[in-house]
């Protein structure tokens, strides 16, 4: 089995990994801006195959082609994992700050998938991992309208996704997560702890990209502790 893992150098992608690595057979291609754990930990996993690059301006080409490295070429799992949050009340959010959180929350997956679609398996599943504040008619937080907005639009492109990849028979499902312990997290509210811990986020991501295909296919599912 193939996997590709976005944001994977810390948090819940780098978690997601240390788990996906534990499936006998499994080859990751783990994407980074920094790729420093990835590279400890490729050292005992020599399934682990961690890749520097930018989401925010890079050439999607220069991921199909390690694509073409992994046994047989293709994708199996690919989880849209990377995200970017500035938290600003919204007449201090400028239009370079939605334009980041844009480019990653949204433009990469949509990016990412348009440059793999030659490569997914047949039944080949894309989660996207979005947040409660992009599910509609969750509980919207001051400073978040810019992030909120993008995860929202990742939310609506799943969606699309499901119904324009369906003659190929490729799954796309969309997380909504809850607060989550990451140093994200931590970054945006300092002073906060998040009900949830990575590992154990990871943990419920990686089961449902290996399993929730067979029973469903464009869903925006929320995954939180609290009430949308």
């Amino acid at each position: 089995m193939n996997i590709i893992v976005t944001g994977a150098g810390k948090g819940i992608g780098f978690e997601l990994c240390k788990i996906f690595l534990k499936h006998s057979g499994t080859h990751i291609l783990a994407i980074s801006r920094d790729i420093t754990q990835l590279e400890i930990l490729a050292k005992d996993h020599p399934s682990l195959r961690p890749f520097a690059f930018d989401l925010e301006n890079s050439n999607y080409n220069l991921i199909a082609g390690q694509v073409a490295s992994l046994p047989e070429g293709k994708i199996d799992i690919l989880v849209n994992n990377a995200g970017l949050l500035i938290n600003k009340r919204f007449k201090d959010l400028d239009i370079e700050d939605n334009k980041k959180m844009l480019a990653v929350n949204y433009l990469a997956p949509f990016n990412l998938v348009r440059a793999l679609l030659p490569c997914f398996t047949v039944d080949a599943h894309i989660v996207n991992i979005s947040s409660m504040g992009g599910f509609q008619g969750s509980a919207k937080f001051i400073g978040l309208s810019g992030y909120s907005a993008s995860k929202a639009a990742l939310a609506c492109l799943t969606e699309c996704l499901a119904g324009e990849l369906k003659e190929q028979n490729i799954k796309v499902n969309c997380l909504c997560l809850g607060a989550v312990q990451t140093e994200m997290f931590q970054s945006a509210f300092p002073g906060n702890e998040a009900p949830v811990k990575a590992e154990e986020m990871a943990g419920f991501i990686a089961d449902f990209a290996m399993k929730a295909h067979h029973f469903m296919n464009g869903k925006i599912i929320p995954v939180t502790l609290s009430e949308p």
